[in-house]
Formats: structure tokens, C-alpha cells, sequence
């Protein structure tokens, strides 16, 4: 078997173990922000990063909930990083933006921040900033979830079917996960265009 196909049957074994309730549960939990006109905050460091950047597109025209990305703001983002530190750049944001318990956070994280292993002690940090003000949490992360696991309200953790593949499977099932979502008859508002043009 050449690595193509082996990766492609991971990522078969994958969606055959994926929660599909859990799944259900983020539906839920975002059309109850949406209902009350709440806000989804997407964290994510590194490639999720740039997967939260095409959440925020997403959610804001196909669902039309509005969302927002720390790290779209590049210039906020480093000044933060230089001048206050990296731990405390997705929690300033947060302060400022006025998080409340009608808003969402959205974490994309392959480890889903672990504060023993100084892995994304950004997210652990934001995350506890959303349990203090009771903003509801949520989350697609990988290998065993990390913090954001053990806090959300709902958190799908992509199965891990060969530890040498945790981060691009849990990146790109992040994709796969929020497609899903806005596409879900309790969130979708507007149509996309190549299937409004059929």
C-alpha cells in the first residue's frame, strides 16, 4: 500500500469513529448563540489559525452568527505578543471585545491547550476567562482534547488512528467538522452560491 492510500484509510477510520452526537451538541449550542445574538470568538494558533480565519467566513455568511478571529488582526496580535507576551494575547482580545455569557468561544486546536506542556497556554488562558464570565465553549482538537476538552460545553476530539498523523488529520477534519455545521438545517440561513446556481 503507498502512503497515499493509507493516509486516505485513516481518514476513513476516522469519520467511522467520530461522535456524531457530540456534533449534534455544537449544532445545538451555536443556534442558542445564535437565537440570542450572541457572538463565536474562533481560537487557534498555527494551521488552525489559518482554519479559524475560514470559520469566521463561513459562520458569518452561511449562518449569519457574527464571528471574529484574534489572529486575523495581525497587528493587535504581535503587539500583544511583544509587549504583553504570548500567553495573554487571545484573553486581552477578549477583555477588550467584551465577552459575554451570549457568546461563544470556538477553539480549533490540535492539543487543545495544555498549560504542564506549555502547549498553547493562550487558549488554557482564554478559556478560563470564558468559564469566569460564562460564555459558552466549544471545540474540534485532536489526540486527547487537551484543556479544551475538559471545559467545553460540547468538544468533538478527532480520533486518533495513527499518532504519527495527529495534526493533519485533526486540521483537516476541523474543516470537514465546521463545513458540516454551517450546512446543518438548524444553523444554514443563506445558500451557498454554486448549489443556489443549480
Amino acid at each position: 500500500m503507498n502512503y497515499a492510500q493509507q493516509h486516505l484509510n485513516e481518514s476513513v477510520q476516522i469519520l467511522q469513529q467520530i461522535d456524531s452526537n457530540q456534533i449534534e451538541r455544537m449544532a445545538d449550542l451555536l443556534a442558542q448563540v445564535k437565537a440570542q445574538d450572541g457572538r463565536i470568538f474562533f481560537l487557534g494558533v498555527g494551521g488552525s489559525a489559518g482554519n479559524c480565519s475560514h470559520a469566521v467566513n463561513d459562520f458569518r455568511k452561511i449562518v449569519g452568527i457574527e464571528s471574529y478571529a484574534p489572529t486575523d488582526n495581525v497587528s493587535e496580535l504581535t503587539a500583544r505578543t511583544n509587549d504583553e507576551g504570548w500567553a495573554t494575547v487571545f484573553v486581552e482580545w477578549l477583555r477588550v471585545s467584551k465577552l459575554t455569557p451570549k457568546d461563544a468561544l470556538f477553539i480549533l486546536s490540535v492539543g487543545g491547550g495544555n498549560l504542564e506542556k506549555n502547549i498553547s497556554p493562550n487558549l488554557v488562558e482564554a478559556l478560563r476567562y470564558a468559564k469566569g464570565v460564562g460564555s459558552k465553549i466549544t471545540g474540534v482538537v485532536g489526540r486527547d482534547g487537551g484543556y479544551t476538552a475538559q471545559v467545553a460545553d460540547a468538544c468533538l476530539v478527532i480520533p486518533t488512528v495513527n499518532p504519527d498523523n495527529v495534526t493533519p488529520h485533526s486540521e483537516a477534519f476541523q474543516a470537514v467538522i465546521w463545513h458540516l455545521l454551517v450546512s446543518h438545517p438548524k444553523l444554514k440561513a443563506n445558500p451557498t452560491k454554486w448549489e443556489s446556481t443549480v
